[in-house]
């Protein structure tokens, strides 16, 4: 480590920058020292250390030290992706009882490391450190946006994530509207029988959470309503509902801080001749199975469906799912449902379990792509049915099972099937039925989504931030999502994403108030000349408006900022012609220095 006379730095400013091994992730492609070595040089640079895991406690003290014995007043770290552990180094700082906005960040392993070993790779790291301490002299200490938020939540959408996040939010004392089109709460749950691999009975479990929802003193719910209109920002959206009652139409608002989107999903529909669905009515869906054994009267060791004896039921699988293009017959949109809805082979080995075990003389033939029991209990589900003497067929995607009446045969359906665990040997199998496992699409929201700017993904499913990192939260703050809107899920899972999402939700409003980073627009009312190319620009609509405002007696326009509504992109800094309007954080002047420090050289020597 180096200390220079800070006497040399003519604008004061003292900057450490703290480069990590990151465990050889970066150290086997970047010589760590050498970049050390000519951080030292750089203009402004007082400190430059290194450690092995700056993220680690250790690697924080380092900061922490320098920061409260004041050898530096900005912090460059040159690590890992920002996203990982931006806010871990900012909180660093603020321990050390300084301002977190006087930290600039130089991704050195996914864009150096990773990518790049030997020579070149130190170069690039030594010229991103360097353009990281040259924005770094010119940040400035910034404030968070503070804003106001009212401490109530609206969930659109009543199935069991939407009925379970509201709870959720309401046991924490946050005031909840719950929002559903329909006019009965339960979504799809009201329509299964025995849950996977539970056995619970899905009307006990509906039942259990209806008790609840309807019984809270926090909860209100509107069924049969059409949401208009959303308008505002986090902690304070306001909601324009539609709401049919007695064939009239009462229209009312809700202002709200946070929203939760749980639409739910709704049953693929096979297309008319689909395996001659449609055209026969012994060819069914898994749904319409479920509900034939949740109310079926039968007696005895065979299934009756409709009166009729069914000795053989053929299943298919992967209905609607795990399309293939050239393969797939598309939809009118020429869309395919190329995921997998992962629920159904569950719920398909579920309800061969239950016939087989009521019913033992109807036998059951599982057609199959790949059987996928992907959760806890599920795998059961299948040797389950290896032991209930379920036969087991699979077939290649572009081999699908020939469904075909019949002539000369007590069986209505003959099903052909070229079987790859016999080595392709061709079946023919007899069936009194023939039950499809159709997948699952989210229901249609592209008008609400439209309107409150949130991205749907290729599946059509509703698009979170990350996976992983925010698996409940869209890129509009204060928004979130829970449920099958965003992928195929069964209700255990649903429910946990439902759970999240109200931690979430709760987080955010519990305080009264929400403190936002502070990358926003900001206006220089000297500068500004009120032409409202800024406005035109703006990707977020209300982030930015003209007001009158008086100057020298005169009444002239202004661009004003709602920072809160602000998503600190720069296009309104792109197009304004007086250069009057920048982005806190990340200024014009910055990127200008950022860039001279890249074509610069002279830290290398």
């Amino acid at each position: 480590m180096t200390e220079k006379n800070t006497d040399k730095t003519p604008d004061n400013k003292k900057i450490g920058v703290y480069i990590c091994y990151c465990g050889g992730n970066i150290s086997d492609h970047v010589d760590v020292e050498e970049v050390k070595k000519r951080a030292e040089k750089m203009p402004n640079v007082v400190v430059a250390r290194t450690n092995m895991f700056m993220c680690s406690d250790p690697g924080q003290e380092l900061i922490i030290n320098d920061l409260k014995s004041g050898k530096i007043d900005r912090v460059v770290v040159a690590s890992c992706a920002p996203s990982l552990h931006e806010a871990t180094f900012r909180d660093a700082i603020k321990r050390a009882g300084s301002n977190p906005f006087i930290y600039e960040h130089a991704n050195i392993r996914e864009q150096v490391s990773w990518v790049h070993q030997g020579d070149p790779a130190t170069d690039k790291a030594s010229i991103l450190v360097a353009s990281a301490a040259a924005k770094a002299k010119l940040l400035k200490p910034l404030d968070p946006v503070r804003v106001e938020a009212k401490k109530h939540t609206t969930v659109i959408g009543g199935g069991i994530a939407g009925i379970k996040t509201a709870i959720d939010i309401a046991q924490t004392g946050i005031n909840v509207t719950l929002i559903e089109k329909s006019s009965i709460l339960g979504g799809q749950l009201n329509n299964l029988d025995k849950l996977a691999p539970s056995g619970e009975k899905a009307s006990e479990v509906l039942q259990e959470l209806l008790d609840q929802v309807l019984n809270h003193k926090s909860i209100t719910i509107h069924t049969d309503c059409k949401i208009e209109a959303v308008q505002g920002y986090v902690g304070n959206f306001s909601l324009s509902i539609s709401k049919k009652s007695d064939n009239k139409i009462e229209k009312f608002n809700i202002e709200t801080g946070a929203i939760v989107m749980a639409t739910g999903a709704i049953p693929y529909i096979p297309f008319e001749g689909e395996f001659g669905f449609g055209q026969h009515e012994q060819v069914i869906t898994l749904q319409n199975l479920i509900q034939i054994l949740k109310n079926n009267k039968s007696t005895g060791s065979i299934l009756e469906v409709n009166g009729k004896r069914i000795r053989n039921i053929v299943m298919i699988h992967c209905v609607g799912s795990r399309q293939i293009p050239g393969i797939h017959q598309s939809k009118e949109d020429g869309k395919l449902n190329e995921y997998c809805s992962r629920t159904c082979c569950a719920a398909m080995l579920n309800a061969s379990n239950q016939i087989r075990e009521n019913f033992p003389a109807t036998s059951i033939y599982e057609m199959y792509r790949d059987i996928r029991t992907y959760g806890r209990g599920q795998e059961e589900l299948y040797t389950q049915a290896s032991a209930n003497k379920v036969v087991f067929m699979r077939y290649e995607a572009d081999a699908q099972p020939e469904v075909s009446l019949t002539s000369g045969s007590d069986y209505p359906f003959q099903v052909k099937v070229k079987d790859s665990l016999t080595f392709n040997e061709e079946m023919d199998v007899p069936a009194d039925l023939v039950v499809l496992a159709t997948g699952i699409e989210p229901d249609d929201v592209s008008g609400l989504a439209s309107m409150m700017k949130l991205p749907i993904g290729t599946d059509k499913f509703l698009l979170e931030v990350h996976p992983k990192l925010r698996p409940v939260e869209f890129p509009i703050t204060g928004i979130f999502l829970a449920g099958t809107c965003q992928a195929p899920m069964d209700a255990g899972e649903a429910c946990n994403a439902a759970g999240a999402a109200a931690v979430k939700a709760s987080a955010l409003l519990r305080k009264g108030f929400i403190e936002l980073d502070p990358f926003v627009a900001e206006v220089n009312p000297d500068k500004c000349q009120g032409h409202g190319a800024c406005i035109e620009a703006c990707l977020k609509e209300g982030a930015l408006n003209l007001v009158e405002v008086e100057i020298d007696g005169k009444t002239v326009k202004r661009a004003q900022v709602t920072a809160a509504m602000c998503l600190g992109c720069g296009a309104c800094a792109a197009v304004c012609p007086e250069k009057a309007i920048d982005i806190n954080g990340w200024a014009l002047k910055q990127y200008e220095d950022m860039v001279d420090a890249i074509v610069s050289d002279g830290f290398a020597v």
